[in-house]
């Protein structure tokens, strides 16, 4: 009597098939990380003199370093409010409307352009910038300096801390040291470049697929997801001319009437309005609107959607808690 055996050939077939299943799988999460390595993850601020990181925070909330003492650095940057405020335009110290939206404080010192035209490199230049310009702050270093010495306690910190008063160099510094600490470490991205892979809902991976495979990592890359390059604005038209017009804040050069620094996405969900004038207050808007003037595409909704749902994962901590901005963008 002979005994049956099961064939083999289906198990060989079945065998090679999972062997090939498992293949794409190995291979698709490599090609993931591949693709991850366009980013790192943000780590906490160190080595910071905490005497100067506390004047530097004095600093950045007295209205003393404006002209009419009208405004203070938070007054365009509230660190309640995600590092900036829900307005079109920063307001400068005489109540006139500036050019531009006022961009987050917080991760600047990841950026390695600063400013929205991205004319300057170091945090030291774009804050004096900031404190002499005439539609800003409006100070001058001779007024500073003798507010501060006249300020009991502003002159032993300073001696305390630099052994002299008040003078360009520290003031810079002291601001400067405060801005290299806030920085927003801990986002649910950041843990899923750490390889945490439920950091990440499917959704919100689906998002940073479309993300990738749109092209805005070509922009949106680095530490920072921005803040490292110059782009043109508006590289391909709309037949009713952009949603948003730069004329307001349009330099002397002509030529680089549209060219803007590439703004870090970091905290994006919670730095509403958006773009240079603060013109759209909408995250999905903005995103629909990058998909057409930079890509050339027109984005589905449900693709707008995952990518919107990625982008608030790039919500980090500050002083232990998530940001959060209560207040509604205002734009006109």
């Amino acid at each position: 009597m002979q005994s049956s055996r099961p064939a083999r050939r289906p198990r060989s077939r079945l065998s090679g098939l999972c062997a090939a299943l498992l293949c794409s799988v190995v291979d698709c999460a490599a090609a993931e990380m591949r693709e991850l390595r366009t980013f790192a993850p943000l780590e906490a601020a160190s080595s910071l003199d905490a005497d100067k990181v506390a004047l530097g925070r004095m600093l950045f909330g007295d209205s003393i370093l404006s002209r009419t003492r009208a405004i203070a650095c938070t007054s365009c940057h509230d660190l309640a409010r995600g590092g900036t405020v829900p307005l079109s335009r920063a307001i400068a110290e005489d109540g006139r409307e500036h050019g531009f939206n006022a961009p987050t404080i917080f991760n600047v010192a990841a950026n390695y352009l600063l400013g929205w035209r991205g004319k300057q490199t170091s945090l030291e230049a774009v804050s004096e910038k900031v404190l002499l310009d005439g539609r800003l702050m409006a100070a001058d270093w001779e007024l500073l300096t003798a507010r501060l010495e006249q300020s009991r306690s502003y002159v032993s910190w300073f001696r305390r801390i630099y052994g002299r008063k008040a003078d360009r160099a520290s003031l810079l510094d002291a601001l400067v040291t405060f801005q290299r600490s806030l920085l927003t470490p801990n986002s649910r991205f950041d843990r899923y470049l750490r390889g945490d892979g439920s950091a990440l809902t499917p959704g919100e991976r689906e998002g940073l697929k479309l993300f990738m495979s749109y092209g805005c990592a070509s922009c949106h890359q680095g530490v920072n997801l921005g803040g490292n390059m110059r782009q043109r604005f508006g590289i391909f038209p709309e037949p009713d001319g952009p949603p948003e017009s730069p004329s307001k804040a349009a330099p002397p050069d002509a030529s680089e009437q549209n060219l803007f620094r590439v703004p870090s996405l970091r905290n994006v969900a919670v730095t509403a309005p958006y773009f240079h004038d603060g013109g759209v207050a909408s995250l999905s808007e903005a995103v629909s609107i990058m998909g057409r003037r930079q890509l050339g595409q027109t984005l589905s909704a449900s693709d707008t959607d995952a990518i919107v749902s990625f982008l608030k994962t790039l919500t980090g901590e500050y002083d232990g808690r998530e940001l959060e901005n209560p207040a509604p963008a205002r734009v006109p």
